[in-house]
């Protein structure tokens, strides 16, 4: 059995909102073997961000706490990586020069000037940027703020890179050539990536693990779905494949039976050879709010 690598274990939480106790989590267990791509999935006020911002050193947990390659988390660090739906690049700073921010700040010890300029510019090379690198914020899109934003956090060598909705406010187009990106740098490099989607294809997509979570308050993991499919993967062969429109169906059950929509029982194993099921309705569920919660330490690069 491979070895546990990050292990939430009974993480609770509890925020004083004026003098009364709001719970936002409860008894949240979760073991990640390392490499792994878990997204997790459900309802806007589910705690997803609030779970990420624990793993992350952003939040302390009430009860309960986090363990990083046998080592708790108690702060913020370079060891977990933070790339936010909104890109958080320096706007009077380059391209290179937001990267540059991240290596100086963990690497400025251990690597020389001319191999930290290597490694920059490496990064952006990993996220088809480097001919951009040069370019102010202002005078690139948004989707390619955000390849600025990854190339940020993978900079770091973090042991876990955290995505909290990453491609959510970009178009679709641009959301899929990310995705691919994504997929690719991953099988590359073998990270360990968390990411809070609200996107079903999204999470079966590119998820070893769909981590879904109950409503809020006082939410938990609700269920975990084995994404049971084949790298590398390529989304206009799955679009089809009877597996992945299985496991899509399975996560929307989960969500609509939520808003009690439907009755769910727990997840069910793919049948062999089974081709006649159909996809649900549209996979998108509620945005996120633009802001994560918590407040940002001073030791993590939001990326």
């Amino acid at each position: 059995m491979t070895a546990t690598y990050l292990d939430i274990s009974d993480v609770g939480i509890e925020f004083d909102t004026g003098g009364e106790k709001f719970r936002a989590l409860q008894h949240v267990n979760l073991k990640m073997r390392k490499g792994e791509f878990v997204s997790l999935i459900g309802h806007s006020g589910c705690g997803k961000s609030t779970l990420l911002n624990i793993v992350a050193g952003l939040l302390r947990a009430t009860e309960g706490g986090i363990v990083l390659e046998g080592r708790e988390v108690v702060d913020p660090g370079p060891q977990r990586a933070v790339v936010f739906q909104n890109h958080a690049l320096m706007p009077w700073l380059s391209v290179y020069d937001n990267v540059a921010l991240a290596v100086d700040q963990v690497f400025k010890r251990d690597k020389t000037r001319a191999e930290r300029r290597e490694w920059i510019e490496h990064n952006l090379a990993l996220v088809n940027m480097e001919h951009a690198m040069h370019k102010l914020p202002g005078e690139i899109s948004g989707g390619m703020k955000q390849r600025v934003g990854i190339a940020r956090g993978l900079a770091m060598q973090p042991k876990v890179l955290l995505l909290d909705e990453p491609f959510g406010a970009l178009d679709a187009l641009t959301r899929a050539q990310l995705q691919d990106s994504l997929m690719d740098i991953q099988a590359e490099l073998g990270n360990t990536v968390m990411m809070i989607t609200h996107d079903v294809d999204e999470a079966v997509l590119l998820s070893d693990r769909i981590v879904m979570m109950s409503n809020g308050p006082a939410a938990t993991i609700g269920d975990i779905l084995e994404v049971d499919l084949a790298r590398p993967r390529d989304r206009l062969e799955l679009a089809e494949d009877p597996v992945f429109v299985h496991l899509r169906q399975q996560v929307l059950e989960f969500l609509y039976a939520k808003h009690g929509h439907v009755k769910r029982d727990a997840p069910r194993a793919p049948a062999a050879g089974q081709a006649d099921v159909q996809a649900g309705p549209a996979a998108q569920l509620e945005p996120l709010p633009t802001a994560a919660d918590g407040k940002r330490g001073p030791d993590t690069v939001a990326a």
